[in-house]
């Protein structure tokens, strides 16, 4: 089919909540590369928000979900499932969790955070606590939820009144934090980086007072690592940067490479407030999505992709200070690992995402300012070389 039917056909039938997309349509993959339908090779360094951790078509996940699904999709969670214990499992051996449970999506596992995290209260008799405070900038999901836990209005309006309670309070800023927790709180919930909100990492000093105040009011910390897990920031999890662990912290984008799975893990004091009937799901944490996770989660740390995140990442701040000395233009380079952010001093972007776009280069941008970069964990150095010298090219054309 060509590119101007499959754009009339979506235009007249799927439901219009991602505007004017770029007008591209992939038809397959390989490594970091994508190709369209009339044959066009781009470079992928968005990885389908943060998602295609093993780029596209790895052979470890390709052959996972082949194998799987010529054997069994999908069964009830009202009977054992191997593929579910087994990526429970490896997910604990390798993280502060005692306990996990699956669903389809970030947003689904945090709202099961935030559910366990109201729950863990009731069960000590304490009903009122139930307020959460995150972050501004922050982005949780887009259920009403976790909307509400979001702290960026212009994906709030639409949808007043919100969930009750949830309050925001800067990044960074342990006395606003500080006066925000009252008697009615129950839990701090943030992302170690933001990243739909500009790519804004934590600080050591922020995390470890956030930890200590948590303890010292007798509340949770809950760490959403949906994008910012799973080796993205050169740890396995964002958190081990900071030398502090969460109660409850959740997974999803790139934890099956693509196929939709979510995970909510805790230890084990607050898991347990979780009884028989009180969660679940349909689908989630299904044969075929947990062979996927495996898949991945096991390619992630045999092959050590977190440290190449971590080396490919430092390797590209260091060649973008002397392009931030050419370019003035670019006012900040920020991030951890292959979660990178590009501000500029002016609201260029989007346009500068799109002349990336037409030389066949994909990343994607936060508001006007906010260039972002997560390519696959498998990136190269020299795949980042490439990058910065046609980056050079249209900031060159931009200035």
């Amino acid at each position: 089919m060509e590119l101007d039917e499959i754009i009339q056909k979506d235009k007249k039938y799927y439901m219009n909540t991602f505007g004017n997309r770029i007008p591209v349509c992939f038809t397959h993959g390989k490594g970091i590369y994508l190709y369209d339908n009339d044959g066009n090779e781009y470079r992928d360094f968005f990885a389908g928000i943060a998602v295609c951790a093993l780029g596209h078509s790895h052979p470890a996940l390709v052959n996972a979900i082949c194998d799987q699904a010529k054997k069994l999709i999908h069964c009830s969670n009202l009977y054992y499932i191997e593929q579910q214990a087994r990526l429970a499992e490896l997910i604990v051996e390798n993280s502060c969790a005692d306990r996990v449970f699956f669903a389809n999506s970030g947003a689904e596992a945090n709202e099961g955070a935030i559910k366990l995290a109201r729950l863990y209260f009731r069960k000590k008799g304490m009903p009122d606590k139930y307020e959460i405070v995150t972050l501004y900038n922050s982005f949780h999901g887009r259920t009403l939820a976790t909307l509400a836990a979001t702290g960026q209005e212009k994906y709030q309006k639409p949808f007043a009144p919100l969930t009750p309670k949830f309050s925001h309070v800067p990044i960074n800023d342990v006395q606003a934090l500080e006066k925000a927790i009252n008697e009615n709180t129950c839990a701090v919930m943030l992302e170690p980086v933001q990243g739909e909100g500009g790519v804004h990492p934590a600080t050591a000093e922020y995390m470890n007072a956030v930890r200590k105040i948590c303890d010292e009011k007798g509340i949770l910390l809950i760490f959403d690592e949906v994008q910012c897990g799973l080796g993205r920031t050169g740890k396995l999890f964002a958190y081990q940067h900071y030398g502090v662990e969460p109660d409850i912290f959740t997974l999803a984008k790139a934890l099956a490479g693509g196929f939709p799975i979510g995970a909510l893990c805790a230890k084990e004091h607050v898991a347990s407030a979780f009884e028989p009937g009180e969660h679940g799901s349909t689908f989630g944490g299904n044969p075929l999505a947990c062979s996927a996770g495996l898949a991945v989660l096991s390619t992630i740390i045999n092959e050590k992709l977190s440290d190449n995140a971590a080396e490919v990442g430092n390797y590209f701040f260091e060649k973008m200070d002397s392009l931030k000395n050419k370019f003035p233009i670019i006012s900040e380079v920020r991030g951890k690992g292959l979660m990178i952010g590009i501000e500029f001093a002016k609201p260029v972007a989007k346009q500068v995402n799109m002349k990336l776009f037409e030389r066949r280069y994909l990343l994607g941008t936060s508001g006007e300012n906010v260039l972002r970069i997560l390519p696959p964990l498998i990136v190269t150095k020299e795949d980042m070389d490439g990058l910065i010298n046609v980056l050079a090219e249209v900031l060159q054309d931009i200035n």
